[in-house]
């Protein structure tokens, strides 16, 4: 008996990789680009002095993400930040396959348009290679996230790597799957 699929994972299947191939006259389905993975960083300079804050952080972005997050360190040393090579200041998840399209579909349904003021995402912060970076200045639009417990608001970015070539291809594979870009005007 197969395994249930993702709501997202069928629409890219089943809608997505026809138009995409249409779209950009692809002759094989395996040259239609595909997210790869998505990574989710909660990055605290100030975990550096109060190592209790990495703690919750970590817990938040495992309620997030539905995986439990690994902590990140420092790679140099830098003075002014009073950090020390070695010390943690973040943590971040990788999410791929069907915990990555699941998160997906919450992040574009769900939290997006709890947003304050959302009028969708701005459509030029691709890196060049089609891969998209947003940043979401609170914790508080994911609906796993208890807010009367929340004691520091803490920002967070969201980077979707895809095998796009270039940012057009990969703006049309996210608007097709439903992440909501602004067009431009």
């Amino acid at each position: 008996m197969p395994a249930e699929i993702s709501r997202l994972r069928g629409k890219y299947r089943d809608d997505v990789v026809p138009a995409l191939m249409k779209r950009f006259g692809y002759k094989n389905r395996m040259a239609v680009p595909k997210i790869s993975k998505v990574v989710v960083n909660i990055g605290l300079g100030e975990a550096s002095q109060n190592v209790k804050l990495l703690d919750v952080a970590a817990i938040e972005l495992g309620q997030i993400a539905g995986q439990r997050p690994i902590i990140t360190r420092a790679k140099k040393s830098i003075a002014n930040f009073k950090i020390r090579k070695g010390m943690p200041i973040g943590c971040c998840v990788t999410l791929r396959g069907d915990r990555m399209y699941e998160f997906l579909d919450r992040l574009c349904n769900v939290v997006l348009p709890r947003v304050r003021d959302f009028k969708g995402l701005p459509a030029n912060a691709f890196d060049g290679r089609g891969n998209y970076t947003l940043g979401l200045r609170d914790q508080l639009v994911f609906p796993e996230i208890d807010y009367t417990r929340v004691d520091k608001i803490k920002g967070m970015n969201i980077t979707l790597t895809t095998t796009a070539r270039n940012d057009e291809e990969g703006r049309e594979l996210l608007k097709l799957i439903g992440v909501p870009l602004r067009t431009q005007a």
